[in-house]
């Protein structure tokens, strides 16, 4: 009995690490492209929107397809569909380091983006059904924790690489860490829903592309693009597809979504405590580069570490925090740990940007961090025990297509409010200066590169810095604002005692 023991546990911690590396590439990669933005600008010489999509790419195949991989996981096996998904994002991690254009990383990052959605619902649905209730939420924890040692290793190794190598690099590192998951993967045991429906509901799966990409295509172009017509009849397009998705999940006998996932209230609130919460972290994480490398002028390995204390906290304290759930309920650590979130993005607003990190950076990332590790593990311990154990995949791919989608939104959403505020702050500030006419239209020219607008006149070129800080600071108060609702849901819809089996 105790050797069986030895080898259950021997074989729950190979799952666990799997979960680990394969979940932690996915993260990785949805952060430290972003320190690489600067540098795509220049090595492309691309726009804002061009960059933009660079993100969004990854983050709208990965949104659209994670219900279809946690799916494709529950009824042809876990496994097995996480070593595909490993091997997919290696290779299209290598094809987006030897892109020669932007159009071919952005196809390139789509790809990518198709194989994330393979491994992170896989991840959770591994640990899940490894893993019995009464120790999930410190396996999940654990497994919060470690993802977060990879997200704060990743950053700073992958801005000494853009720095002193190339950004091409912070792709090619994908290849062994995917390596070291396909051989965790031989030692694990399979797993899968054998009461499931065995058909894949690929039209729905199709919507769900069709819904998303035509609203994110729509919102990002918007300040872009002067066809505004074309962009209302794809976001038109898009609602069409989300109404016929909606409609087909209620007559389809293989919907994406089980009915009885979603009879949960602590499921459903917890859903829309993520949309809140992680559309704006996604948003600032997008934002702080651009704030620290263009307006505060620091270096791509400084401002990859910049966040580093965000990602130790976490790395700490997820454990302990995934315990909470055990001994309080989740509705306290939610509802507390959204509310100091909202208070670390006012701090991001009202610190000065003089470009002293332990005066004007450090204080607010330490508040958001704290905020974070009271939501993060339980947050997804109340996701994970709301459904079947039988739905694992699926509920795991609906919280993170929710993540995922709330990130693409939040992106388009607060870029295009960023662009809108800085443009018009920007002719403000220009309209005061003593410059000719035709000066002022040549850098509202360019205004789509915002903060890398570069000008020979210091007074423009403080003008363009003035501008950006200001649409910016707006910005991280309309962040605040969703993680103050984020704590009004917690408190009205999720349990404050008692776990639902």
């Amino acid at each position: 009995m105790r050797q069986a023991h030895q080898i259950n546990a021997r074989h729950n911690h190979l799952v666990l690490f799997a979960a680990i590396l394969g979940s932690g590439m996915v993260f990785l990669d949805g952060t430290v492209v972003n320190l690489a933005i600067p540098s795509l600008q220049s090595a492309f010489r691309s726009n804002f929107s061009a960059v933009q999509w660079v993100i969004e790419a990854y983050t709208l195949t990965l949104a659209s397809l994670l219900l279809t991989g946690g799916a494709l996981g529950d009824r042809y096996g876990r496994r097995r569909t996480y070593v595909f998904g490993a091997a997919l994002f290696a290779l299209s991690s290598i094809a987006c380091g030897l892109s020669v254009n932007s159009v071919e990383l952005i196809g390139a990052r789509a790809i990518q983006g198709v194989g994330g959605a393979l491994l992170v619902p896989g991840s959770l649905a591994l640990i899940t059904s490894a893993y019995p209730e009464d120790v999930r939420g410190r396996a999940i924890g654990t497994w919060s924790a470690f993802s977060a040692i990879t997200t704060a290793v990743g950053p700073v190794a992958g801005g000494w690489l853009i720095q002193h190598v190339s950004w091409r690099w912070i792709f090619f590192l994908n290849a062994p860490i995917a390596v070291a998951v396909w051989l965790l993967c031989l030692a694990m045991g399979e797993s899968h829903d054998d009461a499931g429906p065995r058909a894949m509901n690929w039209r729905g799966a199709a919507l769900t592309i069709i819904s998303m990409g035509s609203l994110t295509y729509a919102l990002i172009e918007w300040p872009v693009d002067a066809r505004h017509r074309l962009l209302v009849s794809l976001a038109v397009v898009g609602i069409a597809a989300l109404a016929g998705l909606l409609t087909l999940e209620r007559k389809t006998v293989d919907p994406l979504i089980p009915a009885e996932v979603l009879h949960s209230r602590n499921f459903s609130g917890a859903n829309a405590l993520t949309f809140l919460v992680y559309g704006p972290l996604s948003a600032m994480l997008f934002f702080i580069p651009l704030d620290l490398i263009q307006a505060q002028h620091y270096s791509a390995i400084v401002a990859g570490a910049a966040f580093s204390p965000f990602v130790v906290i976490m790395m700490i304290f997820s454990r302990s925090a995934g315990k909470l759930v055990e001994r309080y309920g989740a509705r306290l650590p939610l509802t507390l740990g959204s509310l100091i979130v909202a208070l670390g993005y006012i701090l991001f607003s009202m610190l000065p940007q003089d470009g002293r990190y332990w005066t004007s950076f450090f204080p607010a990332v330490l508040v958001t961090s704290i905020g974070m590790t009271l939501v993060v593990s339980p947050l997804t311990t109340t996701i994970m025990n709301s459904a079947p154990r039988e739905h694992a995949g699926i509920a795991s791919g609906i919280n993170n297509a929710v993540s995922r989608l709330a990130s693409l939104l939040a992106v388009a959403f607060f870029s295009a409010l960023l662009l809108a505020v800085f443009v018009r702050r920007l002719d403000q500030q220009l309209a005061l200066l003593p410059i000719p006419p035709g000066e002022a239209a040549e850098v509202l020219a360019s205004r789509f590169q915002l903060a890398a607008i570069k000008s020979t006149d210091p007074l423009v070129q403080r003008a363009v810095l003035a501008s950006f800080i200001h649409a910016y600071k707006l910005v991280l108060w309309w962040m605040a604002a969703s993680l103050a609702g984020a704590a009004v849901i917690g408190y009205l819809f999720i349990d404050g005692q008692e776990r639902e089996a």
